[in-house]
């Protein structure tokens, strides 16, 4: 079952068993009671980081999934979805760590910049869960942007889903060339390009144009 507070997520498991999940052949399982114990709610999540939840009616011992019902609607199924969704929203927050970017190329760059500059990805739009942003501790201004789009916005003729990095670019120069290098993706195309996380440009290229991106984030001094 994929749930909305899950959702790019993935758990920390050592907080799983803080927060009262019970471990058994690494399967973790929490359960608890809501809307005053008519209903036990039970969070199963296993090693493959799989979350399956489900909600019992205590008096008939019997599955209640009217709450997952989309039109559904009344006090009474109101209160068990608020109290259901409102448990999963606590055990997203305290046992749970985004993870949106999957690929091998995101992550190693996620930690380049983590290990070279001590900056973490900031997920700004909460109607925008794929998209985050690198910006400098000493002016704020971004110096990179790491999201998931589909191909076809860089002008491929794919629907794929891929994670990109759009990274600032010198004015002067001309990067683009519609296979390795893009136009920046919703950003200026001037002053910023994109890349595709896929491997088509290596890890440690990408990591020097990091480098020049984060120094084009810092103003230059007007001479007098």
């Amino acid at each position: 079952m994929e749930l909305a507070a899950l959702r790019h997520k993935s758990p920390d498991f050592g907080k799983l068993t803080e927060f009262g999940f019970v471990a058994d052949n690494e399967v973790y399982t929490y359960r608890t009671q809501i809307v005053d114990g008519q209903f036990e709610m039970t969070v199963r999540i296993n090693g493959e980081r799989e979350v399956d939840v489900c909600l019992v009616d205590r008096a008939t011992d019997e599955l209640y999934t009217l709450h997952l019902v989309e039109g559904a609607t009344g006090a009474f199924v109101g209160r068990v979805r608020s109290e259901f969704d409102d448990v999963l929203r606590r055990i997203a927050d305290s046992c749970f760590k985004r993870d949106v970017f999957k690929e091998i190329q995101a992550k190693q760059i996620i930690s380049y910049i983590s290990d070279k500059y001590g900056d973490e990805l900031e997920f700004l739009w909460e109607k925008l869960p794929t998209g985050a942003i690198w910006r400098r501790k000493d002016n704020r201004k971004w110096y990179g942007i790491l999201m998931i789009i589909s191909k076809r916005k860089l002008g491929l003729d794919s629907d794929e889903l891929i994670s990109v990095i759009d990274l600032r670019l010198d004015p002067e120069q001309s990067i683009a060339d519609g296979k390795r290098y893009f136009a920046g993706y919703h950003m200026n195309k001037r002053t910023w390009f994109t890349i595709c996380l896929d491997g088509s440009v290596p890890t440690e290229e990408i990591c020097g144009y990091i480098d020049k991106s984060y120094m084009l984030a810092f103003p230059k001094k007007i001479k007098k």
